[in-house]
């Protein structure tokens, strides 16, 4: 691996500011890092870049590619919200973005305004928003994220879809089993629309090392059904320190080669689009 694309850093939730992940991607001896910092959401926040600073962070980009031989690429992580969030396209052409990468972290049940947050270090934030939004019925629930999802692949414009399978995090085979047929008929949607929509799909490392899941997002039966469509991946730490770039993507692609994969793609800067 000598390329991540899944970076935060200090200008959102991240620990390390740009110049610390761009030291430790000159001993990893990158050839690329994109940064991706949480794009700005309609309610306050601590995780994500506030809007006023995105041309601050394009500009320390831009004045570290100077001093680097490594290719530094702009992006953000965009959550998708329905009839809440910035469309993708928005930031990517206001900001002359390389990339978006697009994911549900919130998901907002039908005839509400309330979020249920499926990240972070805590569970019983999860557990909660399960009783309280969608009164412990958790096949409600998942649907409602993964419906969502299907919504930012058909009306979004992402080139990365972001740990396609979150949900599955801090449910930790409690509420729901992975291999229920209802599950399974949502995941294969969620990979017929990412297929037609030709979206580049990340191995995330990031529950392993941070130990809040037992597997990667996807699993491995999404990537298994991911390579018999050629849905081409990508490798991310998700790394929110510099010493997380590379964790685990040593790992990842043994997964891939399990799973058929002979290749990930990388950023092609003369088309601007992944190859």
């Amino acid at each position: 691996m000598n390329t991540n694309y899944h970076t935060h850093c200090t200008y959102c939730d991240g620990k390390d500011p740009l110049e610390a992940f761009v030291t430790e991607a000159e001993r990893l001896h990158f050839s690329q890092l994109g940064f991706s910092s949480h794009a700005p959401v309609p309610f306050e926040n601590e995780f994500g870049i506030k809007e006023a600073q995105i041309p601050d962070y394009c500009r320390d980009i831009d004045q570290l590619q100077t001093r680097t031989p490594i290719q530094l690429l702009k992006a953000l992580e965009c959550d998708f919200i329905p009839y809440m969030s910035t469309t993708f396209e928005t930031f990517k052409e206001q900001y002359h973005l390389d990339y978006i990468i697009g994911g549900v972290h919130l998901v907002r049940p039908k005839n509400s305004d309330r979020l249920w947050f499926i990240d972070g270090h805590d569970r019983e934030i999860y557990d909660n928003g399960l009783t309280q939004l969608f009164d412990g019925n958790v096949k409600v629930a998942v649907t409602a994220f993964w419906e969502q999802t299907f919504e930012m692949l058909e009306t979004q414009q992402l080139d990365i879809i972001a740990h396609v399978d979150k949900i599955k995090m801090h449910n930790q085979h409690r509420f729901f089993q992975e291999d229920e047929s209802w599950y399974r008929a949502l995941v294969e949607k969620a990979i017929q629309l990412i297929h037609q929509h030709d979206v580049v799909m990340e191995i995330n490392t990031r529950g392993l090392y941070k130990k809040r899941c037992d597997a990667f997002y996807p699993s491995t039966e999404i990537l298994m059904k991911a390579r018999k469509l050629d849905i081409p991946v990508v490798i991310s730490t998700d790394a929110h320190k510099a010493e997380e770039l590379g964790l685990y993507a040593d790992e990842a692609m043994i997964e891939l080669q399990k799973c058929g994969y002979g290749n990930v793609v990388s950023f092609d800067t003369v088309k601007h689009c992944f190859r």
